[in-house]
């Protein structure tokens, strides 16, 4: 379907490292369909990898709430936590 094609392609483009270009085919893939929680997590990881941690734990949070058995997004959103506070602790 469109919102795995998108996904799919939006992952290509992450490991070529076009973050900026992986991150609208995420979205564009959760605006297809809503419900899958996959694009939120890889577009969390891409957040996450370009510091933006608040916009990736809400990613992450989001996958949790449509599948709360997503052990890598729980364990993703831990180390954002964990990574924002280790920031504000250096003053960034």
């Amino acid at each position: 379907d469109l919102a795995t094609a998108l996904n799919d392609r939006g992952q290509i483009k992450y490991f070529r490292v076009e973050f900026a270009a992986a991150v609208e085919d995420y979205t564009a893939a959760i605006e297809c369909q809503p419900g899958f929680e996959v694009p939120y997590y890889n577009r969390g990881l891409v957040l996450y990898r370009l510091g933006c941690f608040d916009e990736a734990m809400k990613d992450f949070r989001k996958v949790l709430e449509l599948n709360p058995r997503f052990e890598d997004a729980a364990l993703s959103l831990k180390q954002a936590i964990l990574d924002k506070e280790e920031k504000q602790k250096r003053g960034y």
